[in-house]
């Protein structure tokens, strides 16, 4: 496993867990789809166990949270922190439980492709009118208490 794995990150680790993962669940339709039984499985936290139900096609449990989501959200303006669990938790409170299964992705690729750490590309962001760190402003904290004004 390790020649098909190692250009990932973590890889060793990663193949310990896949291991693991395969002795327990032994066949495709053993594995769990729901989010309390797939993080009991070794190496899967909330964002991999939603990325599983988002492919499975099944209904959101939570909010994909990758590091581009825990460096874009703040920068909009819509979550505050850096820690994966308590961004998620802001973002589900904002966003219709609806649009959970694409928001995670959407800002991800926003992160991937133009909110970059560095040099990022502002003027062509489709979030750039409200965004807080293109505007320089800091976030209206009414959102985080009236999730109302984010419909």
């Amino acid at each position: 496993m390790h020649r098909y794995l190692n250009s990932v990150r973590n890889f060793g680790n990663k193949c310990i867990w896949l291991t693991k993962i395969a002795t327990i669940v032994k066949a495709l339709e053993n594995l769990p789809l729901d989010l309390p039984s797939l993080v009991k499985l070794p190496g899967i936290g909330r964002k991999s166990a939603n990325v599983i139900l988002r492919e499975a096609g099944r209904p959101a449990e939570g909010i994909i949270v990758d590091l581009h989501v825990l460096r874009v959200a703040p920068r909009i303006g819509i979550a505050e922190g850096r820690q994966p669990e308590k961004v998620e938790q802001q973002l589900m409170r904002l966003i219709s439980k609806e649009r959970w299964g694409e928001i995670g992705m959407a800002i991800s690729f926003l992160g991937r492709e133009v909110c970059r750490p560095t040099n990022p590309k502002c003027e062509v962001c489709v979030m750039n009118a409200v965004c807080c760190f293109y505007n320089g402003t800091q976030p209206d904290n009414r959102i985080f208490s009236d999730p109302s004004l984010f419909d």
